[in-house]
């Protein structure tokens, strides 16, 4: 047995110190827990296209006059960071979730405020001027059955996966709510587009991560039993749609010819087609080749029997 030498022993460790990978600290993100799961954020996303077509619908009636809107954006970012991303000055109302006692924010742009104020008091969409003032009190008092008609169908929308209702607790018009959201709060931000006749602006709506996080069993169970609901029906619709719709079945039989003797076909003429009488022919649905048919006859009727499918 060798006995080693405190030298050979301290060369030794060396080595060993020196083989092992350098260690790199790892940045913490103290938001992360309250971030809601990918999965989630594609059925929310779902949800709120959905939210979009419904306050569409609701808005060109109450104003009547035709309005469009997208949905634009939907991601995770701190409260400071969405009210950096707001126009000054704007309209932010602050809104209680019922019944967990939550807060969010909504925001109109002056954009779209001015057209509206405008319908409501029965003028026509025209371009939003002066957008830099601050609302009148009179223009405040028209703007809230606005609100009601967003929050009424936003609550509508929700209560088909949670029990979720969205009411109106203050509005402001700086970009900024006391005692609504921490600015370090992560939310789920929501932009949505709208057209009121030359006129274009957003509606962004800022909900807390952790309170929609705190309803994710619930949303994932509830909505994927009314997805698979929504797909059962849609399936029947579509069947039924499709069962009236026309299609065209041709048996084709082809065959070439020059064009001087194309040019020389007159009434008695003998066309020679070049197929045999016991081949199959071709049947083309809508113009497209999905069966060989034998040629025969149905009664008093000439017919084809199909013989083979064709899938491509």
């Amino acid at each position: 047995m060798h006995e080693l030498s405190q030298d050979e022993i301290d060369s030794l460790f060396r080595g060993k110190q020196g083989s092992q990978p350098e260690l790199k600290a790892i940045l913490y993100d103290f938001r992360k827990p309250d971030r809601i799961p990918k999965s989630q954020l594609h059925a929310i996303r779902f949800l709120m296209e959905n939210f979009v077509r419904s306050l569409v619908s609701s808005l060109t009636a109450y104003l009547r006059s035709y309005i469009s809107g997208n949905l634009i954006s939907l991601e995770q970012v701190p409260y400071s960071e969405f009210l950096e991303a707001l126009p000054s000055p704007t309209c932010l109302v602050s809104l209680t979730l019922k019944p967990s006692g939550g807060h969010a924010v909504l925001e109109l742009n002056p954009s779209l405020i001015f057209p509206i104020l405008e319908l409501v008091l029965g003028g026509k969409e025209r371009s939003a001027k002066n957008l830099g003032r601050e609302l009148t009190d009179l223009e405040r008092h028209l703007l809230d059955r606005v609100y009601r008609i967003i929050l009424q169908d936003l609550t509508n929308t929700w209560r088909a996966v949670a029990d979720l209702e969205f009411t109106m607790n203050s509005e402001e018009g700086g970009r900024q709510l006391v005692g609504s959201l921490a600015p370090g709060e992560a939310v789920l931000a929501i932009g949505i587009e709208f057209h009121i006749g030359e006129n274009t602006g957003m509606i962004n709506l800022a909900i807390p991560s952790l309170t929609v996080k705190t309803m994710v069993q619930k949303f994932d169970k509830q909505w994927s039993t009314q997805a698979l609901e929504l797909d059962e029906v849609d399936e029947q619709e579509t069947l039924r749609l499709l069962s009236r719709s026309g299609l065209e079945l041709e048996a084709q039989i082809k065959t070439t010819m020059s064009a001087r003797d194309f040019l020389q076909l007159v009434e008695g003429s003998v066309l020679v087609l070049g197929h045999p009488v016991d081949g199959p022919v071709a049947c083309a649905l809508n113009n497209k080749w999905k069966y060989d048919a034998m040629i025969g006859s149905s009664g008093a009727h000439r017919a084809v029997h199909i013989e083979r499918f064709h899938s491509d």
